[in-house]
């Protein structure tokens, strides 16, 4: 199945730019992360649309599909960062990135295996969306340290974002048995990835509202794009209970209350963020 046929389908944005043009495609950001702001509803239980919700509720192809773009995208991101020798001479990260890097090998042979002849063929990325990055140094002129820093941002948002955009698809995996189940098995698994990424950018293992942790990037359609990932985490309402009101009498800040919760994210974003690094 042609990757970019998938997405379009599989999304209620039609992005009319070119798959070619990832500048022109950052550009529409502005609009989709507006948006944005109503996917955090408690329990991942609404989409931002009735077609979203059409295409998304029982179809569990086109679900194992998104999560096979996600695997696809992260495990390729993860073998050129090993291979590109940004990290030779920072032992204690390449050893998180080859770690990681099994276990997206790992998920990418599990859900071709469940997905069968339904399997979507594996992209071909551009992890400079556009020119935006450079993390594998491919520009003789951008420096290890630049490039190590973007290797970490970028890993940082994807992993982030597949975080949340398990979760956004588990309740329309419900009644599924053995698919939930596994579905579920490999969304804590990035969520440890998340974790370690965040600690080794000297962050906390955990969202905070939706501040990103991740510095101006120079680019205002990179910055958006980025802002995309965290949209919706500052929410404070889970199951109809504005959380920051609890707490015995010392009600929890705002900053405790959006940390104690993680917030899913939509097949529609999932697709639009990860759209932005394929070319075909």
């Amino acid at each position: 199945m042609n990757i970019i046929k998938f997405l379009d389908e599989f999304t209620t944005e039609k992005l009319q730019a070119p798959m070619s043009s990832r500048r022109e495609m950052f550009g529409q950001l502005g609009n989709i992360s507006k948006k944005a702001a109503m996917l955090a509803v408690p329990f991942g239980l609404a989409t931002a649309g009735n077609k979203a919700q059409a295409q998304e509720v029982g179809d569990v192809p086109a679900i194992f599909n998104l999560a096979l773009t996600l695997e696809y995208l992260e495990a390729e991101f993860y073998m050129k960062a090993l291979e590109s020798g940004v990290l030779s001479s920072n032992a204690k990260a390449r050893a998180i990135y080859e770690q990681i890097s099994q276990h997206e090998d790992a998920h990418v042979a599990f859900l071709k295996q469940a997905l069968g002849s339904a399997a979507i063929d594996k992209p071909t990325f551009d992890f400079t969306a556009g020119g935006n990055f450079d993390p594998f140094m491919e520009d003789t002129s951008t420096s290890v340290d630049t490039a190590y820093t973007q290797l970490l941002i970028l890993a940082q948002a994807f992993e982030d974002t597949g975080v949340r955009a398990y979760k956004g698809q588990a309740a329309n995996l419900i009644g599924q048995g053995n698919l939930l189940t596994a579905a579920l098995q490999i969304h804590s698994v990035e969520a440890r990835h998340a974790s370690e990424i965040r600690r080794l950018r000297g962050l906390e293992g955990w969202i905070t509202r939706n501040i990103t942790g991740i510095p101006d990037l120079g680019v205002q359609a990179a910055n958006e794009g980025v802002a995309l990932v965290y949209e919706g985490e500052q929410n404070t309402t889970q199951g109809g209970i504005d959380v920051t009101t609890l707490g015995s009498g010392n009600p929890f800040s705002l900053d405790a209350s959006t940390q104690a919760y993680d917030e899913p994210m939509n097949g529609e974003t999932a697709s639009t963020i990860a759209s932005l690094f394929i070319v075909s």
